[in-house]
């Protein structure tokens, strides 16, 4: 935490479920809800106006639907992409990989408890994404043959092995099967410092802005099979 309290913008069509929301993020001293928005349209115009740290987003709203705004938000043409906690019903949502890719950090289900909904908000506003490693793998069971690789001529693949290191090879592989730092140091016998230390090299020289966009990225170029 921070003595400056966390900006957080709650975007969610059920009025009964946001105002929960805001009073669960209103009850923590290091939360401030600077807005709401009941569709994705107004989530889009509140976010642009009020600058929030943290957009907690609904995927089935009217007008705009999540995706969109997040992608609008959050995706590759956004000069300063904010950053979007997803909220969905089920575990593997079928829009959850869609807004993933849209630009979301990550995503929890509307029946967390509001600790880990809290401590949710809290991690993505530090700059993490929010992927549990049994969720990534369910993610990627589920969306298998999206997953399948995008370049079938293997370019894109071999951009990303030149790139990094054959050690930061592995630890983007470890990612990939839904490893969290701590498991992969195990597995790679070293401390989660030095994988915390890769991860971050990771990302900066593929161009992405978390390990949920390094997960997608490696099952799109064939890096890993699905069947890993």
């Amino acid at each position: 935490m921070t003595d400056t309290p966390i900006k957080v913008l709650v975007c969610e069509d059920q009025e009964l479920v946001r105002a929960g929301y805001i009073a669960i993020f209103s009850a923590q001293p290091d939360l401030d809800v600077v807005g709401e928005a009941a569709d994705g349209r107004a989530a889009v115009e509140a976010a642009r106006r009020l600058c929030p740290d943290v957009i907690v987003m609904d995927i089935r709203m009217p007008v705009l639907n999540g995706i969109e705004a997040t992608r609008q938000l959050a995706g590759p043409g956004s000069a300063t992409p904010a950053k979007v906690l997803v909220v969905t019903t089920f575990n593997v949502d079928e829009y959850v990989y869609e807004a993933l890719r849209a630009g979301a950090s990550g995503f929890l289900l509307k029946d967390t408890p509001p600790a880990e909904l809290v401590n949710g908000v809290r991690t993505i506003a530090r700059g993490e994404s929010l992927l549990a490693p049994a969720v990534t793998r369910s993610l990627i069971g589920h969306f298998a043959d999206r997953l399948r690789p995008a370049d079938t001529s293997g370019s894109a693949r071999e951009e990303v092995v030149r790139a990094l290191t054959p050690r930061e090879l592995e630890v983007l592989e470890q990612i990939a099967a839904g490893l969290s730092n701590a498991e992969i140091a195990a597995k790679l016998f070293i401390t989660p410092e030095t994988v915390k230390t890769y991860v971050s090299r990771i990302l900066a020289k593929l161009h992405l802005r978390d390990r949920v966009q390094a997960v997608v990225l490696a099952y799109r170029v064939g890096l890993v099979s699905t069947a890993y």
